[in-house]
């Protein structure tokens, strides 16, 4: 499994429609975790690349409602072999 974190940075703060959809983002299959922060106004999303991708994932968020103005970064992190 490859896990990537993608930083999004959003224009708006997210109503409360778009925190519910964030949280059915979650239970979306290959998603790790989600974080909004507030202060920074971004958003960081873990998930597991063998599954998604990061155009798709980008189109679960924009489908919450929550409008992102640029990714910030993109980490890649391969799990250990057993």
């Amino acid at each position: 499994m490859t896990a990537v974190e993608i930083l999004y940075r959003y224009t708006t703060p997210p109503t409360e429609p778009a925190i519910s959809a964030l949280a059915s983002v979650r239970s979306v299959y290959g998603i790790r975790s989600l974080k909004l922060n507030s202060a920074t106004r971004t958003l960081r999303i873990e998930f597991d690349s063998t599954r998604l991708n990061a155009a798709t994932v980008a189109s679960l968020i924009r489908a919450t409602g929550l409008e992102f103005t640029e990714v910030l970064a993109a980490v890649f992190t391969q799990a250990p072999v057993a």
